[in-house]
Formats: structure tokens, sequence, C-alpha cells
């Protein structure tokens, strides 16, 4: 009896490690070489007319994981990232903080996580924003990100979209 009540201990502990774990998505990759995926995003952008959207931070970054949670959950603000913009997820953690990537780009940490850069088909830093000006409360403002993704996608850079 000792036994399988040991059993089933074990069993329902590793389905609890499990359902907390699958809760909370692995957004970023420590181990992942940053500098090549964020090239591949760019060829990725400029291949499919679109700018790169990186979000920076960690896995052990609330609001990181709320932001994608948020633009996730909404279907327009979820439709134009996928229209507009390829994104990646850059890591800063303990076990990699990228320093090299974060540099290139001007330290956006600065700014604290999550922190978004935007960058053109050819990988050039356009845009740095910071994610509290767009914060509502216990998440995001939606108009404000869907400014910030407007005025910051190719068509908004397009000479052409201001000419009468």
């Amino acid at each position: 009896m000792r036994v399988f009540m040991l059993c089933l201990t074990i069993f329902f502990s590793g389905t609890l490690y499990a359902q907390n774990n699958a809760a909370k998505p692995l957004l970023y990759r420590p181990e992942e070489n940053a500098a090549a995926s964020i090239e591949n995003a760019v060829k990725k952008a400029n291949a499919e007319n679109k700018q790169v959207f990186i979000q920076a931070g960690g896995n052990w970054c609330s609001w990181c994981i709320e932001f994608n949670r948020f633009t996730h959950a909404d279907p327009q603000i979820d439709s134009l990232l996928k229209a507009d913009y390829i994104v990646y997820h850059l890591n800063y953690s303990k076990e990699n903080k990228n320093e090299k990537i974060f540099a290139q780009y001007q330290f956006p940490q600065r700014f604290g996580f999550p922190v978004f850069l935007i960058l053109n088909d050819k990988g050039e830093l356009i845009h740095t924003q910071n994610s509290a000006y767009l914060e509502a409360g216990k998440s995001y403002d939606k108009d404000k990100v869907l400014a910030f993704l407007k005025d910051w996608n190719r068509t908004a850079l397009n000479a052409d979209t201001y000419k009468n």
C-alpha cells in the first residue's frame, strides 16, 4: 500500500509540475545564436516586405510573457503583427545576456524589459520602444500598441504614402 501511495504522489507531483511549466511559455532561448537568428529574420523580412520586430527580454520577465499573451489574444493586434513584422524574441538572462547584440543596438536594456526594437529589411535599427509607454494597469493598452505597430511598419515609412 505504501508503494502504491508513493507512486500516486510521484505521479500527481509530476502532473502538477508539467501543468505549471506548460502555463509559462518559453519565448526566449538562451542557448540560441541570436546573431544568426536575427540575420535570418532580416532575410525573411526582406523577402516578405516586412520589418523585424524584436521583443527583448527573458522567460523570467512577467511583462514579456504578458505582452506576448496580450498581442496573441487580440485578433487585430495579432493580425497586424503577422502582416507587417517578422517577430523575434531576443534573450537577456543570467544564462546569456547577448551583450554584443545589445551593444550593437545601442543598449536598449536601459529601458528595462521588455523592450522592443524595430529593424528595417537591411537589419538596421530604426526604433527602440520603451514598453512602459504601452502599458495600462496590469497589461497593455490596445490603442497604444496598435499605434506603435502602425507607426513603424513599412507603409508608414514609405515616402509614397505621403504623396498627394
